[in-house]
């Protein structure tokens, strides 16, 4: 059964930085292009990060360029999110996502996790 499970989310004041990391398990995701996204009360689910299979290409919504770095480790199946700068208007639960189906940005992956909650005191 292929499962992706994320960890870090938690509490944080605004300026602050969590790491969020998403295991994959089930099957490797080596050869697949790997997503963050982020779901805030009464919104849609927006694109947050995305990188390529060999890490050559990331991708990031223009709110965070800058802030958050996405990165990943093929040998453990694991995709990272490295969030600096924390405002706000980041709260959000925290999906990751594996296989995209209709391009990296698009909510329209194959597999996604359970999802992590960030919340920004400010």
């Amino acid at each position: 059964q292929v499962q992706l499970a994320e960890s870090g989310g938690g509490v944080v004041q605004a300026g602050g930085s969590l790491r969020l990391s998403c295991a994959a398990s089930g099957r490797t995701f080596s050869g697949y292009a790997r997503g963050w996204f982020r779901q805030a009360p009464g919104k849609e689910r927006e694109f947050v990060a995305a990188i390529s299979v060999s890490s050559g290409h990331t991708y990031y919504a223009d709110s965070v360029k800058g802030r958050f770095t996405i990165a990943r480790d093929n040998a453990k199946n694991t995709v990272y999110l490295q969030m600096n700068s924390l405002k706000p208007e980041d709260a959000a639960v925290y999906y990751c996502a594996a296989d995209p189906l209709n391009g990296v940005t698009a909510p329209t992956y194959r597999y996604w996790g359970q999802g992590t909650q960030v919340t920004v005191s400010s």
